[in-house]
């Protein structure tokens, strides 16, 4: 086969391993949540420069307590500041390792695919049509276009 850019198995015994990795970490995280899109599009979002410019107020709130209203939580302003540093850490280390798992998905599902419609080109090819027919029948409904879309297109 042209080109096989992944060449691996994972073993069951394996996938358990990480199943229980993942649960783990899940585990550990309890506290994590699950927005809606439109929750997520509402937040304001913490870059390189609001990293600073939330450690600049921190401080001054810290150090100037007394012109905070009373309502104000400042330990909990300093939770969720900390909260923020040890995740960050770990949110790249999963982007990259949730990145690479998404690109070797797709490249072994390409590799597979890629390797089906060769298996099936040889064998419409092959002298092999009456014995084969069956199977032809079936592999072929991949490649059919529906008349009923054709024709309200």
């Amino acid at each position: 086969m042209p080109d096989n850019r992944v060449s691996a198995t994972l073993p069951q015994d394996d996938i358990a391993v990480i199943k229980a990795a993942i649960a783990t970490i899940r585990e550990k995280l309890p506290f994590l949540l699950a927005l809606t899109p439109e929750e997520s599009k509402s937040l304001t979002r913490m870059g390189d420069k609001s990293r600073a410019f939330v450690a600049k107020a921190l401080e001054v709130a810290t150090q100037h307590p007394k012109i905070l209203p009373g309502v104000f939580d400042l330990q909990e302003m300093k939770d969720d500041l900390s909260l923020f540093e040890a995740l960050y850490p770990l949110q790249m280390e999963l982007s990259q390792l949730y990145s690479m798992i998404e690109d070797t998905t797709a490249v072994a599902g390409s590799e597979a695919f890629t390797a089906a419609r060769m298996v099936y080109n040889y064998a419409k090819a092959s002298q092999m049509e009456g014995e084969l027919e069956p199977l032809m029948e079936d592999l072929g409904k991949r490649f059919r276009t529906s008349r009923r879309k054709a024709s309200n297109a």
